[in-house]
């Protein structure tokens, strides 16, 4: 009797290769089992050309929200087991996986996936009829991946150059015309980004309380939208550091353009070779300290509290997780061997314990969680716009990480698996701190 799905039998499966129709019948086999109770309905175009319709929707004439495209035999493998988590993920990357409408509603089987629970007997079959069919295909290895261990200064400067040295028209692609790459701050949900991201530097300048003469320090001041933006608007002496040569390049660049060679300067520069001298009023680091990694925390503070005069006021804008520490989990090797090989995350109550620690008194905590959803939901899609322009600087597959990436961190943001904070605070010293009574200003 012939092994069927919700619409279609094994019977109705022509493969590529005849001799392989022994794959056909496990490739069934496995994907009712495994999508036998998934919420919704979603279609599975197999490498034959065949589509089915799975999933335990209870309106037959319900439309699937997107199409799983698979031109391997061993994607389906991947979706069983397999020591490496990101089997799925790497398959979308080479292209033996693609995916057809709603991008966004198609990660949900990531959850779908992790939460899998089968009868002992549909486990036995399916893991058997697994093996059967990897068998019948040839493994390809994973991407490569560089891997940072102790975040010395050599792994976080390659690290760097390993994610923003891709390719600075790349990023102008789907960034901001000030390409500011971090989480925006809209007013309204309907906010273009680039209202959004000029109304987040100038939140970052109004909590610093920045003023005419000041001396400001960017830690990883990108391509030196903050650093200019404060020098503009606040008459503000601006320095920022960064560790990519591209980003660099064009911030100088940008600079020269907007004739503030006189109040405004980058270098490449390790945070932990600053001055040991107090010479900045107000510092802020904005997406920049999830890099440091969190051993790295006591030291990266500190010596942000060294430069800082008395009293001098410090903003540390960064993603948080909402588990202590970095545990290994299928989303963190993720994050680690496509994207940020140095990210490591934790929760804000312990990134403001390592501020008090290092002799930072708290003034001010704000959770910007709903506007880095909506702000990577605008990158995705200007990405996915640009897609063909986006191949005359990167490959197929990178484009597809920052896709998979950007998306999967969004719907993250929105289920609060991760958050994002800013952190206002001001070096101890005898004597109030340089604040208004109350926060009147910011809105005023």
């Amino acid at each position: 009797m012939p092994i069927k799905t919700n619409s279609i039998s094994v019977a109705d499966v022509q493969p590529i290769d005849t001799a392989n129709s022994e794959q056909a019948v496990h490739t069934l086999a496995l994907l009712n089992r495994v999508f036998r109770n998934f919420n919704g309905v979603l279609a599975f175009r197999l490498w034959s050309g065949v589509t089915l319709r799975l999933g335990n929707a209870t309106v037959d004439t319900a439309e699937p929200r997107f199409t799983l495209i698979c031109r391997n035999p061993r994607v389906i493998g991947a979706m069983i087991f397999g020591r490496d988590r990101l089997r799925l993920a790497d398959a979308y990357f080479r292209g033996d996986l693609d995916i057809e409408g709603d991008f966004f509603a198609a990660l949900s089987l990531k959850d779908h996936l992790n939460s899998l629970r089968l009868r002992f007997q549909d486990r036995l079959f399916t893991i058997l009829s697994a093996v059967r069919l990897v068998a019948l295909t040839n493994q390809s290895p994973p991407l490569a991946a560089i891997a940072v261990k102790a975040h010395s200064k050599i792994e976080n400067r390659s690290a760097i150059e390993f994610h923003y040295d891709v390719s600075n028209e790349f990023y102008k692609l789907w960034l901001d015309e000030a390409m500011v790459y971090s989480c925006a701050y809209f007013e309204h949900s309907n906010d273009t980004l680039e209202k959004a991201q000029w109304a987040k530097l100038d939140h970052i300048c109004r909590k610093l309380r920045l003023s005419n003469g000041d001396r400001f320090l960017d830690i990883g001041c990108g391509w030196g939208a903050l650093v200019i933006h404060a020098a503009q608007n606040y008459g503000v002496y601006s320095h920022g550091i960064t560790l990519s040569q591209k980003q660099l390049d064009l911030a100088n660049h940008r600079i020269k353009q907007a004739g503030l060679q006189d109040r405004v300067t980058v270098e490449l520069l390790d945070y932990r070779e600053l001055p040991q001298q107090c010479v900045y009023d107000k510092v802020a680091s904005v997406g920049m300290f999830e890099h440091v990694g969190l051993k790295n925390l006591p030291i990266y503070f500190a010596a942000v509290h060294r430069v800082l005069k008395p009293q001098g006021l410090f903003l540390n804008h960064g993603i948080t997780h909402d588990v202590e520490g970095w545990e290994t989990t299928s989303s963190t090797e993720f994050i680690n061997r496509y994207v940020f090989p140095d990210g490591q995350l934790d929760t804000v109550s312990n990134i403001q314990r390592a501020m008090e620690r290092a002799h930072f008194e708290i003034a001010d905590v704000e959770s910007l969680r709903p506007h880095y959803a909506l702000t990577l939901r605008h990158w995705v899609e200007r990405l996915e716009r640009n897609h063909d322009e986006a191949l005359n600087y990167v490959s197929e597959s990178t484009y597809r990480v920052w896709r998979l990436y950007m998306a999967a961190c969004a719907l993250e943001f929105e289920s609060g698996e991760i958050g994002v904070y800013q952190v206002l605070a001001s070096k101890r010293a005898v004597g109030a701190a340089r604040l208004p009574l109350t926060r009147k200003d910011l809105y005023g």
